[in-house]
């Protein structure tokens, strides 16, 4: 069994100062959020032998305050190609990875997106991801196989946790 774990960046602000996207860094909130899922999923008792994330500055930021949250985390593989990537690539990229439990830290929609096409049937959790997947938020899949062997349909959605579920102060209603 293969678990697949993926984890939006969090939120990042709107600094003028900085000409490229890549280059935005999160603002106060955001590295609440990521400290707080941190600690969540170390609560829960996950775990991930590999993490290939983003190399944009607010996914750097993401893995720092999230590993404030949860501890040590293995040191995180840089991969371009996740950077505002399709649903496509990211799975293109899953598919290559090596272990049995791997964290994927990157954006939307691609994220958002992989999760709908390899869950097929997810009903209630299934719905929340499709209505949103907001910055600093968690969907957990499990799957048979190997990943080479990850597709359409083929994954199990398990968990899927936003900010504002342990922490209603994270929610959209607060700056």
């Amino acid at each position: 069994m293969k678990t697949m774990t993926l984890l939006r960046h969090a939120k990042a602000g709107s600094d003028d100062q900085v000409c490229r996207d890549f280059d935005r860094a999160l603002n106060a909130k955001g590295r609440r959020a990521a400290e707080v899922m941190g600690r969540h999923l170390r609560e829960v008792g996950l775990h991930f032998d590999h993490v290939i994330a983003s190399p944009a500055v607010r996914v750097a930021q993401t893995l720092e305050a999230f590993a404030t949250g949860y501890g040590a985390v293995p040191a995180a593989v840089e991969d371009r190609r996740i950077y505002l990537a399709s649903a496509e690539t990211l799975l293109e990229v899953a598919q290559e990875q090596q272990g049995d439990c791997l964290l994927m830290v990157g954006h939307n929609p691609g994220l958002e997106d992989l999760v709908l096409d390899l869950v097929r049937d997810g009903g209630g959790l299934r719905d929340e991801v499709a209505a949103k997947y907001p910055t600093a938020s968690v969907a957990q899949m499990t799957f048979e196989g190997e990943w080479a062997d990850l597709a359409a349909g083929c994954a199990t959605l398990v968990r899927f946790v936003r900010p504002r579920d342990l922490d209603p102060e994270l929610g959209p209603d607060f700056g």
